[in-house]
C-alpha cells in the first residue's frame, strides 16, 4: 500500500441488513485502511457529504435492496456534481449478473457479490488505489 488510504462504507436507502457492511468494514481496518462505517439508511446526500468530509480515496456501496441500478448512479452523479470524481466507487451485496455492467457504465469499478472472498477484497481495493496514485 503507497499510503494509508481512507475508504467510506455506507448502506443507502431502507435496507436495514448491516452485517455484511460492517464486516468488510473490520476486514478493510484489518488490512490497513482507514474505514468511516456511515451506518444505515443513508441517502446520497448523507453519503457524498461523508465522502467529501473524510477526503475518501474510494467509497463502498453494499446494497441488499434491489435498489442499486437507482441509488448507485445517483450517488455517483451527484459525488460527480461536487467535484469528487476521483473517488474510486465499488458495490457488494445481491447484485444480479445482469445489472453489473449497467453499473460499471455509470462509474462502479467492481462489483463483489456474496460469496467474495474478504482478503481479495481488500487486495483489489489497495491495487486500485495503489494505480491511481502519483508514481
Amino acid at each position: 500500500m503507497k499510503r494509508t488510504y481512507r475508504v467510506v462504507v455506507a448502506k443507502p436507502g431502507l435496507d436495514g441488513h448491516d452485517r455484511g457492511a460492517k464486516i468488510i468494514a473490520r476486514a478493510l481496518r484489518d488490512a490497513g485502511f482507514e474505514v468511516v462505517y456511515t451506518g444505515l439508511h443513508q441517502t446520497a446526500d448523507q453519503i457524498v457529504q461523508a465522502v467529501i468530509q473524510e477526503d475518501a480515496d474510494a467509497l463502498g456501496l453494499s446494497l441488499l435492496s434491489g435498489a442499486h441500478l437507482v441509488l448507485v448512479p445517483r450517488i455517483i452523479e451527484q459525488l460527480r456534481a461536487a467535484g469528487r470524481e476521483d473517488v474510486l466507487v465499488v458495490v457488494g451485496g445481491i447484485i444480479p449478473e445482469d445489472d453489473i455492467a449497467p453499473l460499471a457504465a455509470a462509474g462502479v469499478a467492481r462489483v463483489f457479490t456474496p460469496g467474495s472472498p474478504l482478503g481479495e477484497i481488500g487486495t483489489w481495493l489497495e491495487s486500485a488505489l495503489d494505480e491511481r496514485e502519483p508514481a
